[in-house]
This record gives C-alpha cells, structure tokens and sequence, in this order.
C-alpha cells in the first residue's frame, strides 16, 4: 500500500516484536486487552498505520507503516514508554512489582517489508536511465 502525505508517496512498513522485561508471561486477560487498545491509540497519535498485531503472552508483534519523517527507533521509543505509563496507570500492581517505567526490555526486533528486491530496484533503476536517454534523442 502506497501512502500519501502531502506531495509525498511512500511503502515504510516493517515488522517488529518485542517483549516484556525478563520475558515475563504477563499479557493476557485485562492486561492483553488494554495493551491492544494503548497501542492501537498511541499509534495513531503518531500517524502510523498498524496494518496487523499480534498481542501474545511474553511478546508483542506489529506490522506497521511508519511514515519516513520517523525513523524506527523514535517511535519504538516512544511507543514502549508512553505505553509502559498508560499500562501502569490501568495496572498500579505492575508497578509495584517490577519498579516504575520498567515493564518493557530493553531493544527490540525490526525487519523492513517490502514488495521489491534488489535486483527489481536496480532494474528500475537503468530502465529509468534508459528512458531518459531515449527521451533525450527526441528532443
């Protein structure tokens, strides 16, 4: 899916997963829920498209579209601390058990998707160079 932000077309989506601190099994119930409607708001706070999401019981999956004035590692770093607040404001006992803003690990996964290889680029690449020069002999 190509997006459109004023004279600007672009394809960023990209995989991601992570996980709670210690890889606690920790996401289900209330918990699972909440999750998925914090992350589903703080995403579109930040205009990005979250295409799919998996919440699971020690990690978390997204496919989203991230627009290219963001890079990756401002929105997860947004993203992980301004839900670990949310969280704990719905679930005081978090805090209390694993110590303020710590609900996240540290880092994450991330992998870009597209629907383009290498090679499929440079091809459009040279056909582009060659329509030029082609356009060139006309004029």
């Amino acid at each position: 899916m190509i997006y459109d932000i004023t004279h600007t077309r672009w394809n960023c989506t990209y995989h991601i997963v992570f996980i709670p601190k210690y890889r606690r099994r920790v996401m289900y119930g209330e918990t699972k829920k909440d999750l998925v409607e914090i992350i589903k708001k703080l995403c579109e706070m930040k205009q990005v498209n979250l295409i799919d999401g998996r919440v699971c019981i020690d990690h978390i999956h997204m496919y989203a579209a991230i627009p290219p004035k963001m890079s990756v590692s401002e929105f997860m770093l947004y993203l992980k601390g301004k839900s670990a607040l949310m969280l704990f404001d719905r679930h005081p006992e978090y805090r209390n058990k694993w110590g303020e803003r710590h609900f996240w690990a540290r880092g994450y996964y991330v992998s870009t998707v597209g629907n383009v290889n290498e090679e499929t680029i440079i091809k459009y690449i040279q056909e582009q160079e060659e329509n030029d020069k082609l356009e060139e002999a006309r004029k």
